[in-house]
């Protein structure tokens, strides 16, 4: 079977990570955390998470001319996907503010910079079997995205707006899943520990719980989640198996620190099963 041709319409982001014992209150500084760049951005992580699981994929995204751009890079060229289509731009490349504690949990403040320059026009969607996007773009691009699309079209509405295209598989978490505006079609929500649900027109449809993990970094959990179910689901799996098998992934990327330097091939999946 050729591997699921995929294609990833979203964001690119450097992640400036501070690892610190816990996570500051409001006002508060906290001292003795250790600083990390890491390559990001909700687009990117998965599309280097679907390469990982075997997809041939291709970002169509937008980075900046500044000092951050290669280095925002280098994990989706490491994991060969396609950046024929990347859009380069005078200005900023995106930036995420992150503070992770020792327990996993973080705070993320995003500065978008040049993705908010890629635009409905800069679109070429190409051969593909299906297209991916997340809200971390210009809704107007999402929307040309989802028109454009082949019959698969998937959504992770993440993070939270306001109304959101329809999409044939909707991600959100049990924050996000308010944002939706109704429960038609399919829904795959997310809820940390305890695992995943499938949703059919408000109906679950399947369940599925992740393995004992020590939490170290939980930033692309979601990313990982995400990008293992369309992944699967593309290359035939049941429902069933594509969520158990997503649940394995965001949990292993769970257990490791950073965003793209966390995430697991296909065959750390599988071993999982």
């Amino acid at each position: 079977m050729p591997p699921v041709r995929l294609t990833v319409v979203g964001s690119i982001n450097l992640d400036l990570v501070a690892l610190a014992e816990r996570l500051p209150q409001p006002g508060e500084t906290v001292t003795g955390a250790t600083f990390s760049r890491i390559p990001g951005g909700k687009g990117a992580n998965q599309a280097v998470a679907a390469a990982r699981l075997g997809a041939e994929v291709d970002l169509i995204a937008c980075v900046g001319d500044d000092e951050h751009a290669a280095l925002a890079l280098a994990e989706l060229e490491r994991a060969g996907v396609r950046l024929d289509r990347l859009k380069r731009v005078q200005g900023p490349t995106g930036v995420a503010l992150i503070t992770v504690d020792a327990n996993g949990d973080n705070e993320i403040v995003v500065a978008p910079g040049a993705n908010l320059q890629l635009l409905p026009d800069d679109l070429d969607l190409g051969d593909t079997d299906a297209v991916l996007c997340q809200l971390e773009i210009p809704l107007e691009t999402v929307e040309r995205a989802s028109q454009l699309a082949p019959d698969g079209f998937f959504l992770n509405a993440a993070p939270a707006l306001g109304p959101i295209p329809a999409a044939d598989v909707t991600i959100v978490n049990r924050f996000e899943v308010g944002t939706l505006p109704e429960r038609d079609g399919v829904v795959a929500l997310t809820l940390g520990a305890e695992g995943a649900i499938l949703l059919e027109d408000g109906k679950e449809v399947a369940r599925a719980t992740p393995p004992a993990i020590e939490a170290v970094d939980g930033t692309a959990a979601g990313d990982a989640f995400t990008a293992c179910l369309v992944v699967s689901l593309l290359e035939g799996r049941t429902r069933e198996e594509a969520l158990r098998r997503a649940c394995i992934a965001g949990a292993l990327a769970a257990s490791r620190f950073g965003a793209q330097t966390s995430l697991p091939t296909a065959a750390e999946v599988d071993a999982l099963m």
